[in-house]
């Protein structure tokens, strides 16, 4: 599981979009705390501390302990408004999250023992579709990430969300099927030797029928 952000902010009275935009010209970005049985409250967050924790990834994927005076929850981010020209966050939405609360969330996959794995060594090359998987997971049991052990793959396999081994009580939100996370292909330059070796030796075995047919 992956540790746990804390983050301090103040309650915000100030409300509309006048008053948001007198708040970021002294870098502070308003923000929300809803969900669980309390009302929505309104916050104002320190940009530079905001921004240094963005940089620093996975912040809608981590659960957050907020500190609001003396008091503190555990919430989890789910949604941050940026200026489309600068891309800097302009609004953060955080939910209030309760002991047995499951929600979604990208978790990204990370890709172990790829210098013995046989297919790579072999020349292939490991091709991620997927590196990360949305899952619905326990908001108290937030994997940081899922682990693929490329260690028995040969070239030519394909790895599936079942050779991944879930945290207890995680699901994946695509259900009924087998999708694929990676496979481990030939490089092209491979490819292409194979295919030219198979067409001269149908060539070469046409020149040999042909040549039994005429002595005949």
């Amino acid at each position: 599981m992956a540790d746990n952000i804390s983050l301090n902010v103040e309650v915000r009275n100030e409300v509309g979009k006048g008053a948001s935009r007198a708040l970021r010209r002294i870098n502070l970005v308003p923000g929300i705390i809803y969900g669980g049985d309390q009302e929505p409250q309104a916050i104002k967050i320190k940009f530079n501390e905001l921004f240094r924790l963005l940089k620093k990834g996975r912040f809608m994927s981590t659960l957050i302990d907020l500190g609001i005076g003396n008091n503190k929850e555990q919430v989890i981010c789910r949604n941050v408004q940026k200026n489309i020209v600068k891309d800097l966050p302009t609004h953060v939405d955080f939910m209030r999250l309760s002991e047995n609360a499951s929600i979604n969330l990208f978790i990204p996959i990370l890709f172990q023992n790829q210098n013995v794995c046989p297919g790579i060594k072999k020349g292939g090359v490991l091709t991620v579709v997927r590196p990360e998987v949305e899952l619905i997971v326990n908001a108290k049991e937030i994997p940081s990430e899922l682990y693929v052990d490329l260690s028995e793959f040969e070239l030519g396999d394909t790895i599936n969300i079942s050779n991944i081994k879930l945290p207890k009580g995680a699901r994946p939100t695509i259900t009924g099927r087998d999708f694929v996370i990676a496979n481990i292909q030939a490089p092209s330059g491979l490819k292409s030797s194979e295919e030219e070796t198979t067409e001269e030796d149908v060539e070469d075995q046409e020149v040999e029928t042909k040549e039994e047919s005429e002595s005949e």
